[in-house]
């Protein structure tokens, strides 16, 4: 039998890489090198890593031991920590800082065999102050972020999955810029424990691969909670949620759900259009309160010690978040006591519901990462979200849909977008 080139291997879905390795067919080692290999090709001009050492991911690859994520590669986003190597959180002041251990999500990683190939970048302490990534697609457009660097390396084909950490739009905005899937579990699906937080109400940590089977497979795995996966698929009662925002969908977008409905049609599902309640537009109030209050707080040392050590963006966006009143902030949390019921209202009956993943394709520049208003409201209701690559705009870019569904019922979330998912390529 004829060994896979390099370049086969690392074109392997991360369930096709670990199953071979669980048979015996390929090794863990000759992973790691394809994706070396794909790194070396392509990372001059995406810049995705912070931190990336060919000869440490060997032998991590030659140490992995047998387990279900063997033979699956990792990027992990930089503020996420890790003992083996620098955790920056995104910031110069931080730069070459070594955290004394792996956060649970990594050290499980590694447990379950997974191979942590380096940190990804990330924008300063996961808000708005660029890195250097570039988009894959198209190196004068941005990548998106927070989670800049692990769109862009599962984009550029650079690893099978990536960490993402998501406040607003953190996992779902980038991942549509990128042309990957965006997983944003149920909040607290993944123990986000050793990730520098910022908000103790929104923070979630999740995944970006390069399709939804890949999400499900990943996170089943890290959870430990086999319900989280991908089941029989069955055509699903979609809702099209336009949001209270429609206006700043741009015409990319638009024409991406479209082509999503459409699909859905076409594969026997159903696709309802739902009314926006009057209320909605509240719901991103409560986001601004309590990211605004929780934030400023989170970073309290940040923004009082290092002060004009961290970027003049950052220090920005700490001072408009602070315009949040503690008022506003306890409203918001009293009102969402109701979540379950706030997301079944909005779901109409429907299965899950289908909505912009981002305004539209990836802006042009690097100096911003672009709006995530179409995320922050489902950030802030718990529930879990995917963003399914949708197509291409006008401009030759990716752009994708979001598909969010019940708080806790991540399972039924990712078949429906795997059906959505199929469908589009059918």
């Amino acid at each position: 039998m004829s060994r896979p080139m390099a370049e086969d291997i690392a074109a392997l879905s991360g369930r096709e890489s670990a199953a071979r390795v669980a048979a015996g067919t390929l090794a863990p080692e000759a992973v790691a090198r394809a994706f070396a290999a794909r790194i070396a090709a392509r990372e001059d001009d995406v810049q995705a890593w912070m931190a990336f050492d060919a000869g440490r991911a060997i032998v991590e690859a030659k140490a992995a031991p047998a387990g279900p994520l063997a033979g699956v590669t990792f990027g992990v986003k930089d503020v996420i920590e890790t003992a083996d190597m620098p955790t920056g959180y995104g910031s110069a002041v931080y730069q070459g800082s070594r955290p004394v251990a792996d956060a649970p999500v990594v050290a499980l990683t590694r447990q379950f065999g997974g191979m942590v190939l380096g940190k990804t970048v990330s924008t300063e302490f996961a808000m708005s102050s660029p890195g250097k990534t570039r988009n894959p697609f198209n190196p004068a457009h941005t990548p998106g972020g927070s989670s800049s660097g692990s769109c862009a390396a599962v984009g550029a084909g650079m690893a099978h999955a990536a960490f993402g950490t998501q406040t607003s739009g953190s996992i779902i905005r980038p991942a549509a810029y990128c042309g990957v899937v965006g997983y944003k579990p149920s909040f607290g699906t993944l123990n986000r424990t050793g990730a520098k937080p910022l908000s103790d109400s929104l923070d979630t940590i999740g995944l970006m691969t390069r399709d939804v089977r890949d999400a499900a497979f990943i996170t089943g795995v890290l959870a430990e909670n086999p319900a989280i996966a991908v089941g029989t698929l069955r055509p699903p009662r979609v809702g099209l949620f336009r949001t209270s925002r429609w206006a700043l969908a741009e015409p990319a977008t638009r024409a991406a759900l479209e082509r999503a409905t459409a699909a859905i049609r076409a594969g026997g599902g159903t696709v309802v259009d739902l009314d926006v309640p009057e209320d909605f537009e509240r719901l991103y109030a409560f986001h601004d309160a309590v990211m605004g209050w929780e934030t400023p707080r989170t970073l309290a040392y940040e923004r009082n010690v290092l002060g004009d050590r961290i970027s003049p963006i950052t220090r920005g966006f700490l001072d408009l978040l602070a315009r949040a009143t503690r008022a506003d902030y306890d409203a918001a949390l009293a009102a969402l006591k109701q979540r379950e019921a706030i997301v079944e209202r909005l779901l109409g009956g429907c299965d899950v519901l289908l909505t912009p993943a981002a305004p539209g394709e990836a802006p042009t520049g690097l100096a911003a990462t672009g709006d995530p208003v179409f995320n922050k409201v489902w950030t802030l209701l718990h529930a879990p979200a995917l963003t399914v690559p949708a197509g291409y705009g006008p401009a030759g870019l990716p752009v994708g849909v979001q598909v969010v569904g019940r708080i806790g019922a991540d399972g039924d979330t990712l078949t429906a977008a795997a059906f959505i998912e199929d469908a589009l390529a059918s």
